[in-house]
C-alpha cells in the first residue's frame, strides 16, 4: 500500500544505487511478496484509513498507477487481494476502485514489468513465467484469486469494479461513471482534461507516471520501459497456439464460478 513505508522503502532504494538487488518473495496467508513489504507487515495490517480515503486496487500492471500523498481525503493505491486489505477501509466504509485487466494482456505487460524491475524475483524465460502466473507464483499472488476476490465482494463493500479495456475504449464513459461514484459533478472541459491527462501517450510522456526517475539499478528502463504499450489485445504477439490452448485450458477451469466479462480484445 502507498503510505509512509512505502514512500521511506522507495527513498531507500533510490540510494541503493548498485548495491540494490532482487527480493525473495515471502508468504502472507498463501500470498507471496516481497520481503519488505512482510517485514512492514504489521503497521501495514494496522493502517486505519479515514473514511474519506479512495482506495484504488489493481493487480499490478492493471491500470491507474498514479498517486498522490495528502491529508485525508486521500487517494491510497495497493496491489494487495481482497484478503489482505487492512479491515479499517470496510469498517470505516471507504469508497474503492478495483481495476482489472484481461488475463493474457495482464500476464505480457507483468512479464516485461518483471524483466526491467530488478526488485522482483528474475522472471525467466517467457514459458515458464506463462506456467508462474498461471500457479499463483508471482509478487502479489494469483491473478484469479486478485480479481475473484474484488468481483465477489463489490455490491457488499460498494467497490467499483472497472475494466481496463473499457477505459481503453471509451475513456470518457469510465470516467463520469468514476465522477459519479465518488458523488462529484464536473463540467464537461474537466472531464476532457481528465481523459487527456490520463491518456496513456500523456502518460508515458509524464515523468511522475513513466517512473523515470527511479534509478537504473531500480527499474533498468532499457530492458523495457515501465509504460510500454499500454494496448488491448498484445498477447497475441507473445503466446503460441500451444500457449494459447494451455492457458485457455487453465483459466476455464479457474474462472468457471465467476461471471466476470473480461475482454481480449476491443
Amino acid at each position: 500500500m502507498a503510505g509512509k513505508e512505502e514512500l521511506s522503502y522507495s527513498e531507500a532504494i533510490a540510494a541503493a544505487g548498485d548495491a540494490f538487488h532482487r527480493f525473495p518473495l515471502i508468504k502472507i496467508q498463501g500470498v507471496p511478496l516481497m520481503c519488505p513489504i512482510v517485514h512492514n507487515w504489521d503497521s501495514i495490517w494496522a493502517f486505519r484509513p479515514d473514511p474519506s480515503d479512495l482506495l484504488i486496487a489493481t493487480y499490478p500492471k492493471a491500470g491507474l498507477s498514479l498517486l498522490k500523498k495528502m491529508d485525508p481525503p486521500r487517494v491510497i493505491k495497493t496491489h494487495l487481494p481482497f484478503k489482505l486489505v487492512p479491515e479499517g477501509f470496510w469498517k470505516n466504509k471507504c469508497k474503492a476502485i478495483y481495476v482489472a485487466r484481461n488475463a493474457k494482456d495482464n500476464l505480457v505487460s507483468y512479464y516485461h514489468f518483471d524483466r526491467m524491475n530488478l526488485t522482483q524475483p528474475e522472471p525467466g524465460p517467457w514459458d515458464g513465467y506463462i506456467h508462474k502466473f498461471m500457479n499463483g507464483e508471482l509478487a502479489w499472488g494469483s491473478w484469479y484469486d486478485h480479481v475473484k476476490g474484488y468481483w465477489e465482494e463489490r455490491e457488499k463493500r460498494n467497490i467499483l469494479y472497472i475494466f481496463y479495456e473499457d477505459m481503453k475504449e471509451n475513456p470518457q464513459r469510465e470516467v463520469e461513471r468514476i465522477m459519479r461514484y465518488l458523488d462529484l459533478s464536473l463540467a464537461d472541459d474537466v472531464i476532457s482534461r481528465i481523459v487527456e491527462l490520463t491518456s496513456f501517450k500523456t502518460m508515458k510522456e509524464n515523468p511522475m507516471a513513466n517512473y523515470s526517475f527511479i534509478l537504473k539499478p531500480v527499474f533498468d528502463q532499457s530492458i523495457s520501459p515501465f509504460m510500454r504499450k499500454g494496448v488491448v489485445g498484445d498477447w497475441t504477439n507473445h503466446f503460441s497456439p500451444a500457449q494459447t490452448q494451455l492457458f485457455d485450458e487453465d483459466y476455464k477451469r479457474k474462472m468457471k464460478d465467476a461471471d466476470i466479462p473480461f475482454r481480449t480484445d476491443i
